[in-house]
């Protein structure tokens, strides 16, 4: 078979595939929201109301902790939440944006634990199975107070 038909054939292919089952499509898209959901809940729940019970509640059979200044599972989760309450009491993180891939789902945060501060950007990544939070990783960048450009971190 000659190149000329071989992409039109996998392109072919793919379009077939698609319309052959668009309840697996709109599955996955129910599956993709439902993971959002969970997480911006979880978020809401244990960053911002300080509720790690409330926040556990979203996660799997394991909690695996990729922040290495944090440890694994719920109990980890929840003596983070603890130094939360006690030393930032009025720490408040706003979500920007979110983005779902799959069983991925990946926040853009603005983290402020003082009242009166610039915070930090945060991206937050999390993986879900069977619509639960087993995995968690972040990156945390503090808002400087004399950037460079212009541009915001939001």
């Amino acid at each position: 078979m000659d190149l000329f038909f071989r992409p039109r054939i996998a392109l072919a292919t793919v379009v077939l595939l698609a319309l052959a089952s668009p309840s697996a499509w709109a599955a996955s898209a129910a599956q993709q929201e439902a993971n959002r959901k969970a997480v911006l809940d979880f978020y809401e729940k244990g960053l911002n109301q300080k509720d790690a019970d409330g926040a556990i509640a979203y996660m799997g059979d394991r909690y695996v902790q990729h922040n290495p200044n944090a440890a694994d599972g719920p109990e980890g989760f929840r003596k983070f939440i603890g130094f939360l309450r006690e030393k930032f009491p009025n720490s408040r993180s706003e979500i920007k944006r979110s983005f779902v891939d799959g069983d991925y789902v990946i926040l853009h945060v603005h983290a402020i634990r003082e009242p009166g501060t610039r915070g930090s950007a945060i991206i937050d990544i999390f993986k879900l199975e069977n619509g639960k939070i087993v995995e968690h990783w972040d990156a945390v960048q503090p808002i400087p107070e004399n950037p460079a450009n212009s541009n915001t971190m939001f």
